[in-house]
């Protein structure tokens, strides 16, 4: 059983390597024409084009602009979806790579154009296993994961995870060696969830604070008990992010205002801490308002949930993973507070996110800069990461 592993790996390996220039070229025009949100219409556009050419039929205008196909396998079985998100940032290109952005202020700074271009490696590769497949797999190119509206939420609406059984999706790392391949335990992400809170008080001279309600100091103790959330209440291992990016309050040096506003996000990597932080969140601002004599607002509105890995498919993926890249991949709990609204797709159905490493020798990348230049490389990995789990997945014969 182990030779007939090998020569899946093998076998799948000398795909990937047949068409990994046709990818890397996808990736660069995807990268030189970047779109934000749902103006993802050249992009889909082009994948729509490359999944026909492929005797594929893929549905476009799913939640605006995303696009779909499935997969389906000679037998009936369930059915596994796996998404790429297409969408760039509002960033100025500073890379100076001969296919930098055409767009002035749009860059492809967080890899969507990788993660593009690798789950069209995918379409191309994955119908040559058709006839051992039992079920289908869904392949979903979204729009608007890095807008506060979600693609997501849009795709779901319109009917992209009905019927879904699994859902995974992948996403480069530039913290890991190129071709490195990761998975995690737990939250993936985290949930982001925006706070608006406005104290109100009783304006007055500044010399004559006794006959107002200072909104400006009661916000200040407001501040410091928020803190203590964090500190005092959450226990480490199971933590929580409380963040205040902005206050307002007051117009001049000699007058106390009516009102201070603060807002801020929460962000947690469990179900359960975030529904304990949202209660705690509330309870220390209605005391603040009963200790400071002051009327508290708040405007609490839940962002994407966090992403959590399901365990059982992580155990699979272990497995599959381990087999297909020649070497042991345990997952790790995720030490990242970021947000992914694929987290949307996770609450339907059992699923992960996969990690690829896209780090360039000689280089410190980080996500979401300017200057973000991944290594190539990550898109034959990430291809042959996810045409090997759907075919394990999806077959009976893979003890």
């Amino acid at each position: 059983m182990t030779d007939k592993k090998s020569t899946l790996a093998w076998d799948i390996r000398a795909r990937v390597a047949d068409i990994e220039s046709q990818l890397i070229a996808l990736r660069r025009d995807i990268h030189a024409h970047p779109e934000l949100g749902f103006d993802t219409v050249r992009t889909a556009d082009l994948v729509a084009g490359w999944l026909r050419d492929r005797g594929l039929t893929p549905r476009t205008g799913v939640g605006r602009t995303g696009v779909i196909v499935d997969i389906a396998g000679a037998q009936p079985g369930k059915t596994l979806l796996l998404r790429a998100d297409m969408d760039a940032l509002p960033i100025q290109e500073q890379t100076g790579l001969p296919f930098s952005s055409v767009f002035p202020g749009k860059m492809h700074a967080c890899g969507h154009d990788i993660h593009t271009a690798t789950l069209l490696g995918v379409a191309a590769i994955l119908p040559h296993y058709q006839q051992q497949l039992q079920g289908t797999v869904r392949l979903i190119f979204q729009p608007a994961e890095e807008t506060p509206e979600s693609g997501a939420e849009a795709m779901i609406a319109d009917g992209a995870a009905d019927g879904v059984d699994w859902a995974v999706t992948l996403h480069n790392k530039p913290e890991l060696e190129a071709g490195e391949v990761a998975l995690t335990r737990g939250g993936s992400t985290a949930s982001s969830d925006e706070f608006d809170v406005r104290v109100c008080g009783v304006s007055t001279h500044a010399a004559r604070p006794h006959m107002g309600v200072d909104p400006i100091v009661a916000t200040a103790h407001l501040i410091g008990q928020l803190q203590t959330l964090i500190s005092r209440e959450r226990d480490p291992a199971h933590s929580a992010v409380l963040t205040i990016g902005h206050i307002q309050g007051g117009a001049t040096h000699n007058i106390i205002p009516d009102s201070c506003l603060l807002q801020g996000t929460i962000r947690t990597k469990s179900p359960q801490v975030r529904a304990d932080m949202e209660a705690s969140f509330r309870r220390v601002c209605a005391g603040v308002a009963l200790a400071m004599n002051v009327r508290v607002e708040v405007d609490y509105l839940r962002g994407v949930p966090p992403l959590m890995n399901d365990d059982r498919l992580i155990d699979a993926l272990e497995g599959i993973l381990s087999h297909q890249f020649g070497k042991p991949i345990v997952a790790k709990p995720s030490d990242s507070f970021g947000a992914e609204d694929f987290s949307l797709f996770t609450e339907r159905a059992p699923g992960c996110q996969i990690h690829i490493g896209s780090a360039t020798p000689g280089r410190d990348d980080h996500l979401h800069n300017s200057d973000y230049q991944p290594d190539e490389r990550s898109i034959a990995a990430g291809t042959e990461a996810l045409v090997r789990l759907a075919v394990d997945l999806l077959t009976n014969n893979n003890d």
